[in-house]
């Protein structure tokens, strides 16, 4: 897929942000957006007040109900007058409140927003962002806390973010609103509190992994939320001894093949982890294709396939753990 950029010209390099939360840098990241682009609208429910997890906090109030517009409860409706205002010109941040609704909005994101530049043969384009929350949402059951992912990245036509830390939704964020073709931007219901260090400066490219920790013994790739828990398991293989090199896709279409190859090259060993369910998970498409590249053994580890209890003992059935994480890295390395 082509992710041609159409900025408008001038735009300025900010200073650093300094510290915010998951929340924080992605309402930032609108701000700046808008400020550089008069295109650039917010449409969905409740983005008035600032959105559920205050994404949007303070822009309309800085912006005005005409770029920042508060909707009826029809997803359908805010996805189709999304499409409609990307084919008009316009550049719409379509907020979604949480993937587990943008199902109600499929058929104008699937049949329109991905295949219009390819039906029409380039003559329309559709620079929308779909921001839809994802992942296991505390206590929240089956119908708020599905990570749906891997629908996404297997449909032709869109690009597929899901931003781990502050710093890459502040960066992400700003990279997919200047893309001249759909995201579908999948931020995590629980990381909406995480804080970090922000630069505004960073420009972090769609399609480019990131190397977290460098290791010989193992590859261990994973997104979003889930690389907390990886991060947890390294620290437990590392007292033993087991060196892994840990990468955080960051965007799931395009993938980083190059990083994922070039790293499991290295070590032999390749292990995916998310924390979707296994089955028909995005992490068999990195599984399958860097063992056709490069041979390395492999191991993938997800969710079982079964709706995230409500009941803290069940929600907990559905959960990746360090523990789990670091016992199929051992199996693994022997």
């Amino acid at each position: 897929m082509d992710m041609s950029t159409d900025t408008a010209p001038g735009r300025a390099t900010a200073a650093t942000a300094g510290e915010l939360s998951y929340a924080e840098a992605a309402a930032l990241a609108v701000q700046r957006e808008m400020e550089a682009d008069a295109r650039v609208v917010v449409l969905g429910e409740d983005v008035g007040r600032g959105g559920i997890f205050g994404q949007y906090k303070g822009l309309q109030q800085r912006f005005g109900a005409e770029r920042v517009i508060d909707t009826p409860i029809s997803e359908a409706a805010i996805m189709g007058a999304g499409v409609g205002m990307a084919l008009a010109g316009l550049r719409p941040v379509v907020e979604m409140r949480v993937v587990d609704f943008a199902l109600c909005g499929m058929d104008e994101l699937v049949n329109q927003a991905a295949k219009n530049r390819f039906m029409f043969g380039g003559q329309g384009r559709v620079p929308l962002v779909a921001r839809m929350p994802g992942g296991i949402w505390d206590a929240s059951a089956a119908q708020h806390s599905q990570s749906l992912e891997a629908w996404f990245a297997h449909l032709p036509g869109v690009v597929v973010v899901c931003p781990s830390t502050p710093q890459d939704n502040h960066s992400l964020l700003r990279a997919a609103m200047q893309c001249g073709d759909p995201v579908v931007y999948i931020e995590h219901k629980n990381l909406w509190g995480r804080r970090g260090a922000v630069d505004e400066s960073l420009a972090v490219p769609l399609g480019q992994a990131a190397r977290l920790r460098a290791g010989d013994a193992l590859t261990m790739v994973s997104w979003s939320r889930q690389l907390q828990a990886c991060s947890a398991a390294c620290d437990l293989l590392a007292a033993e001894g087991i060196a892994v090199e840990l990468i955080d896709l960051r965007t799931l279409w395009p993938w980083d093949r190059e990083a994922v190859f070039g790293s499991c090259g290295r070590t032999g060993r390749l292990m995916v982890v998310h924390e979707a369910v296994q089955a028909g998970g995005f992490g068999a498409e990195i599984a399958a294709s860097a063992a056709e590249a490069t041979g390395c053994r492999i191991a993938r580890l997800g969710a079982p396939r079964i709706p995230v209890g409500y009941a803290p003992v069940l929600e907990a059935q559905s959960r990746v753990t360090a523990e789990r994480i670091a016992d199929t890295a051992r199996a693994l390395c022997r």
